[in-house]
């Protein structure tokens, strides 16, 4: 077949580019013929390019393609990384964007486009940077700025966003109100214990504060925050942070407002949330449109002493749950050959248990939701009991707990529901333990999660919950721990003249290694934060074979865990530390950060 067969219904214009982009081998003829498909089979209402199916369907490198398609309609690149990001250049850069209507603003901010800086002639023309330069709209922002003369510059995605962030970060007053605080009138001061609900109100109004909470909830899901942290200071201070792999950093600070009127505009966000309770811990959700994108939001509040009574103040602390930004394929996910074949053995299995373990924030979920997509099928029923629903599955049905709906109603009432494949959101007691138990012991292929600091501790977890040994035995087919760590950030990380041996030592680092090894520090640029970019899984995979199934039996009163794991080890299973010492040596991470994340064998 003519290889642009498939592109003939296309302009000129577009053959051209695809034809460029197949020749320079940035995609291939499969992957546009499954791209056509994929814009063939939307539902009516979605119209999507199709670059953008490319990249988001077909896994082509989005920098890639969309760098070529600026050359080829001759579109200034601007690296921004090279740029300094000084207060001037922010205050032009904020004055010039706020100067739009607010409607203007709003899709600036969804197709990512900003103004940048003056140049040409007498400084008349405006550079407006974007990651998609084609689009027509773009254009039509571009005219609306207060300048007669502008050029339309391609950015990458990182740059933007890096621009985006540091302008949120610089502004003084993130709920754009320039005179709220001049506005501000003396309060009457409360009595111990009340709150003059009249007078907070008010405040509310003046400062604008709904603008500021959805500006972070927008913000939070924009930069891939995983959770954001509302912290009192006192009565008049409070500081948002983002937790951003694995990380807080402050992100803004509000001053001259009272706590209490923030956490009350944060409640009314939020459904089940009560905005008058301040005496007790609270758990409510949102959700929000973000780019075009669903973003669910799951509240935590409770109340926290101030250094006056009078004042009422409440921590809060708000996950954000959106699909990863990372693939979830299991050959994206960071395992080492040995975890990766022992795995996917065991989710091939009819019938057993898959159980992932490690700490609150480790990417368990993303495992399994990897897992689950593994072994997908239109010929199977698949059932998830999560509280909360963090990932939608499709072709999964997902069931979320509420008040009326428990863990144990659940997972008895999907034993009559004819499932093929179960997935448990956690196992959290000797119930949920028993239950999904059975369901793997009857045919069932069954995911959970468990809280346990590596593999083996697993096993004596359950056993220690009042499951029996032969059970464990064989209803288990591996148990799979993980660990997030950092990744250093390839454009600025610098490599280590003088390296510590004593630290290299106690983590476990081979000396005869270390001398032909290099090792690097993070120094911090405007792609990064802090000289991070992004995280990665190391795994420890105890898979049950027939000699670990044994040992399990033999147990007697208590589990070895020393015991499992030395075998473990003779069977080819990879520590956590050895995994992570891995990628140390391929300069991929710090020494800190193994020491920090990782336990010693």
């Amino acid at each position: 077949m003519d290889e642009r067969a498939n592109i003939l219904d296309l302009s000129d214009e577009k053959k051209s580019i695809i034809d460029s982009l197949l020749k320079k081998g940035i995609i291939t003829r499969e992957l546009l013929v499954h791209a056509r498909e994929v814009m063939k089979s939307e539902k009516d209402g979605i119209s999507r390019s199709l670059t953008e199916v490319l990249v988001e369907d077909c896994g082509v490198d989005r920098e890639t393609i969309y760098r070529e398609i600026a050359k080829h309609y001759a579109f200034r690149i601007i690296d921004l990384s090279q740029e300094t990001f000084d207060l001037e250049r922010l205050a032009f850069v904020r004055k010039t964007f706020d100067a739009l209507p607010e409607a203007l603003q709003e899709l600036a901010i969804k197709l990512r486009v900003l103004p940048y800086k003056l140049d040409g002639e007498q400084n008349k023309k405006l550079l407006v940077v974007t990651t998609d330069p084609t689009k027509r709209e773009v254009n039509f922002i571009a005219r609306c700025f207060p300048y007669p003369k502008f050029e339309i510059c391609y950015t990458s995605l990182t740059d933007w966003g890096t621009l985006w962030q540091e302008l949120r970060k610089g502004q003084k007053d993130y709920s754009r109100s320039d005179t709220a605080r001049s506005q501000m009138s003396a309060l009457v001061e409360e009595e111990e214990g009340g709150i003059d609900e009249a007078a907070l109100e008010e405040e509310i109004n003046r400062s604008r504060l709904v603008n500021l909470i959805e500006n972070v909830l927008t913000d939070a899901a924009r930069v891939g925050a995983s959770d954001v942290h509302i912290i009192p200071r006192g009565s008049r201070r409070t500081e948002f942070h983002f937790r951003i792999d694995g990380k807080l950093s402050l992100w803004h600070s509000q001053e001259d407002v009272r706590a209490e009127a923030v956490a009350a505009v944060v409640k009314d966000r939020a459904k089940n949330l009560d905005r008058f309770e301040r005496n007790r811990a609270q758990d409510g959700f949102a959700q929000m449109i973000v780019d075009g994108k669903t973003i669910r939001y799951r509240f935590s509040v409770i109340p926290i002493i101030g250094m006056e009574l009078k004042n009422k103040l409440e921590s809060i602390v708000i996950r954000v749950l959106q699909e990863p930004r990372i693939s979830t394929n299991l050959e994206d996910l960071g395992f080492d050959p040995h975890s990766f074949d022992v795995f996917q053995k065991a989710i091939s299995k009819p019938y057993g248990m898959i159980i992932v373990t490690g700490p609150t924030g480790s990417g368990k979920s993303t495992t399994l939701v990897g897992a689950l997509r593994t072994v997908m099928s239109p010929q199977l029923n698949i059932i998830t009991v999560e509280d909360p629903v963090e990932y939608s599955i499709e072709g999964a049905r997902q069931v979320k707990l509420n008040p009326k709906l428990d863990f144990d109603g659940a997972l008895r009432a999907i034993l009559r529901h004819d499932p093929d494949i179960v997935m448990v959101g956690e196992i959290r007691d000797r119930i949920t333990a028993e239950i999904a138990i059975k369901l793997s012991n009857t045919g069932h292929l069954t995911f959970s999660t468990l809280h346990t600091n590596d593999a083996p501790s697993a096993v004596a977890r359950l056993y220690k919950m009042g499951i029996e040994p032969f059970l464990i035995a064989y209803a288990i087919n591996i148990v799979l721990s993980q660990r997030l760590l950092r990744l250093l950030c390839n454009h600025c990380k610098s490599p280590i003249t003088e390296v510590d041996l004593t630290a290299l030592r106690r983590i476990g680092f081979p000396e005869n290694e270390a001398k032909k090894t290099t090792f690097y520090r993070p120094i911090g640029c405007g792609r990064c934060l802090g000289g991070f970019r992004g995280r990665i899984a190391v795994h420890e995979a105890l898979y049950f074979s027939k000699d670990i199934r044994h040992l399990i039996l033999e147990a007697g009163d208590t589990i070895d865990e020393e015991v499992l794991r030395k075998q473990g080890l003779k069977e080819g299973m990879q520590t956590l530390r050895m995994n992570a010492l891995r990628l140390l040596q391929q300069g991929a991470t710090t020494i800190e950060e193994v020491a920090s994340t990782t336990m010693e064998d």
